[in-house]
């Protein structure tokens, strides 16, 4: 009895494995993690020895200086104007006819017969074939998100990078953004459009109970998968 139930158990945990699998296996939505750090200035090099003189070089004053960002660990803010939109539609329609009709050949002024009838015989074909589709998709994303300079590329171009976490109720929302910004398209207010950033990465996810009541069950998405051989 003892061995009975052991391979009873055996074979439900074989039978379990499966689900296990898929389970695990799961396709869960990664969890945002920080990826940029605010980048900080660079450190002026060591004052030197006061002289007495009432100018030091060594200072920072920029009494008439552009106040947009031109310098590494500036502070930059870029506007989100993201809106895309895009549709297609294709149609396709064929048809083709074919006929073709023998005539019996003739012996002697007669015509060939089998089985009392004339030997003609014919063929014809129809074919046709109408196909329709349409696609259609529109994305939008607005806002603003302050970035600071990381690196200043020898063409006076800056790369910018940053980020913004949101914690709202039950969830965070993350906005991440990276690329390239020219000093001549940044406003005199310090800021600069998202169509204007060059090589631009932009994401927005979010994590907590109402992301995750926004996504499919595992179970589901296995059906609509390429594994599903329905």
């Amino acid at each position: 009895m003892t061995n009975a139930m052991n391979r009873l158990h055996a074979r439900l945990i074989l039978a379990a494995l499966p689900f296990a699998a898929l389970t695990g296996c799961a396709i869960v939505p990664p969890t945002p993690k920080p990826m940029y750090t605010a980048t900080l200035p660079v450190a002026p090099p060591a004052q030197a020895q006061a002289t007495g003189s009432i100018y030091a070089d060594q200072q920072s004053m920029e009494l008439f200086a552009d106040p947009r960002a031109h310098r590494i660990g500036d502070i930059l803010t870029i506007t989100l104007v993201e809106s895309t939109q895009a549709t297609k539609k294709a149609a396709t329609s064929t048809s083709k006819k074919n006929g073709n009709t023998i005539t019996a050949p003739s012996i002697l002024g007669h015509g060939l017969k089998v089985g009392g009838k004339v030997a003609d015989s014919s063929l014809a074909s129809n074919n046709s074939f109408d196909g329709d589709g349409s696609s259609s998709q529109s994305n939008a994303l607005s806002g603003e998100i302050t970035v600071t300079v990381a690196q200043r590329l020898t063409n006076g171009a800056m790369v910018v990078q940053g980020e913004k976490w949101l914690t709202i109720n039950q969830g965070e929302e993350l906005v991440r953004i990276s690329g390239i910004v020219r000093p001549q398209d940044i406003g005199n207010d310090n800021i600069v459009l998202s169509s204007r950033v060059a090589d631009a990465k932009i994401e927005y996810v979010g994590k907590g109970t109402l992301a995750d009541s926004n996504t499919r069950g595992w179970l589901s998405r296995f059906f609509d998968s390429k594994w599903m051989p329905f």
